[in-house]
């Protein structure tokens, strides 16, 4: 399900510099202890609460020795339309989804949810972070379709901070001058195929070559500010364990 990632010629990152011993994990510093999790959902409408979740792909995204990030494991699922949910022919008509096809292996949203999590939670503790962070395209709206299919199944360990995301769209209008996905991908190189979009799979694991390759350009602004942060003395980021999911109060990512 997972292809290698495309090379990022134009965003290899320097040598990141040496870093005390006792310094966190590089995912942990990277993103002030969240882990990016790129999410993707088809739906059969616009409104989170009524429509139905069709498909949900999660891509993980991995970190290198030199702090350069890449695209590493997808989780994809099919959903199975909840009980009185709406379908909205015109948004079947884009994703060419039919919810109803014999040979489709949907699942239930709680099961799917469940599966997701699970692989986010371990990758949470493989690289000492505390909480995912959904990235996405346009990231509000899956978001919002994730936090509302999570009310819904009554899901209590959602590993996922419930308002803070980081939206490629507005990544890539800053760094690329294009906020739509396929102008985005193929200015900045990488491909895009018309025939695979609106497949929950093949836009996030876009969407994650996007997001990584744009932080890679980024690698030496980072590096000058974790020097900067390291000088003014923040030593607050440490690994630690994940937050309890059903704890209120998160902090924000500002």
């Amino acid at each position: 399900m997972t292809e290698t990632p495309p090379p990022y010629d134009a965003a290899v990152a320097p040598p990141a510099s040496v870093a005390p011993a006792s310094a966190p994990p590089l995912m942990v510093r990277r993103f002030r202890g969240f882990l990016p999790v790129v999410v993707d959902v088809e739906t059969g409408g616009f409104q989170p609460r009524t429509d139905a979740l069709l498909q949900i792909a999660g891509v993980l995204i991995d970190i290198d020795p030199n702090g350069r990030l890449h695209r590493g494991e997808t989780h994809s699922y099919h959903v199975r339309p909840f009980e009185n949910s709406r379908l909205d022919p015109a948004s079947l008509l884009v994703n060419k989804i039919d919810p109803w096809h014999p040979l489709r292996p949907a699942i239930d949203e709680s099961d799917a949810l469940q599966r997701i999590f699970r692989a986010v939670r371990t990758a949470i503790r493989s690289h000492g972070c505390r909480r995912a962070v959904l990235v996405g395209h346009n990231a509000a709206f899956d978001l919002a379709f994730l936090n509302a299919a999570v009310l819904r199944t009554g899901i209590k360990r959602n590993p996922f901070h419930p308002f803070s995301c980081f939206d490629t769209a507005t990544l890539a209008g800053a760094a690329l001058g294009q906020t739509v996905l396929a102008k985005a991908l193929v200015v900045a190189g990488l491909t895009w195929d018309k025939a695979s979009a609106h497949s929950a799979t093949y836009d996030a694991e876009r969407t994650a070559d996007l997001f990584c390759l744009i932080c890679n350009e980024l690698a030496d602004s980072y590096a000058r500010a974790e020097q900067r942060a390291r000088l003014l003395g923040w030593q607050e980021l440490v690994a630690s364990p994940p937050e309890p999911e059903d704890e209120p109060g998160l902090e924000p990512l500002s």
